[in-house]
């Protein structure tokens, strides 16, 4: 799957991991910063461009990893067509996709372990949106207030 990730200096470490842990298992990942470890930099500039792509189907879902996750996410959703979310359980994770389509997962660097942060990640790139009337009727008034 061709993957889009992006994190600030609070989930840097953990993306350059999972950068290497995810190609490893066959996905492609396009990098959309940060490039180095920037003490003092922001989470908007790695992430809103990670969105954008996303939105454009440039990339298949994406993943965005802050100190505590609640920024990435908040900037995430600020572009029409995202729809990302802060996750901390496997349920979530492929519940998003499946019944939200959910398209962006968010991480907290400093909260959620390399490990847990990996098996998350997974499960989000496993799970499929459940095609059906009821999941597209939902989904038709959350774009609605895109407009």
């Amino acid at each position: 799957m061709h993957i889009g990730m992006a994190a600030d200096h609070g989930g840097f470490e953990m993306k350059c991991r999972l950068i290497k842990d995810l190609e490893t298992a066959g996905h492609q990942i396009k990098d959309y910063g940060a490039d180095q470890f920037v003490e003092d930099d922001d989470y908007p500039d790695f992430v809103v461009p990670l969105a954008i792509a996303v939105a454009r189907q440039e990339v298949v879902r994406g993943i965005a990893i802050c100190g505590s996750g609640v920024g990435a996410c908040v900037a995430a959703n600020k572009i029409s067509g995202v729809r990302a979310a802060l996750i901390t359980d496997s349920f979530s994770a492929h519940q998003g996709v499946e019944d939200d389509d959910m398209n962006i997962i968010c991480l907290g660097g400093r909260v959620v372990g390399y490990a847990l942060a990996l098996e998350l990640i997974e499960i989000f790139l496993d799970a499929n949106f459940k095609d059906t009337e009821r999941f597209h009727r939902r989904l038709k008034k959350v774009t609605a207030l895109e407009k």
